[in-house]
């Protein structure tokens, strides 16, 4: 019986990864933690569609295939504004990399609780 169940949860998994690999893009940019990136993300208003873009710098990243996301931080008026983002999801048009941060950390969200100039990260030069 055991035999069995490993069997089917192999095929399972092997079939969920096919499934997977279709809707994956190909042409992404490789984003670190701590990079400051500009997101296009396609809006729809009515019957129309637009594109609009989102500046920020990546706090955290999840790798997980398909489910891949992003968190962005940005500050808008002195709040502080933070907003997941698939990479994989057809409504994101592109990604550009604005600034790439030497960090010691996977994730920082100390920046949450800093402002100013404070919360500014040591530039590496590419």
């Amino acid at each position: 019986m055991k035999i069995q169940m490993d069997f089917y949860t192999k095929s399972k998994s092997n079939l969920i990864k096919n499934i997977e690999n279709q809707y994956l893009k190909n042409n992404l940019t490789h984003v670190c933690v701590g990079d400051t990136v500009r997101i296009g993300l396609l809006i729809q208003e009515g019957n129309k569609e637009r594109v609009q873009f989102s500046k920020g710098v990546i706090i955290s990243k999840n790798n997980n295939n398909l489910n891949t996301t992003i968190t962005i931080r940005k500050v808008v008026q002195n709040v502080g504004i933070e907003r997941v983002y698939f990479i994989h999801s057809p409504r994101i048009t592109d990604i550009k990399i604005l600034k790439r941060s030497s960090i010691r950390r996977a994730k920082l969200y100390y920046l949450r609780h800093r402002s100013g100039k404070a919360t500014r990260l040591k530039q590496k030069f590419i």
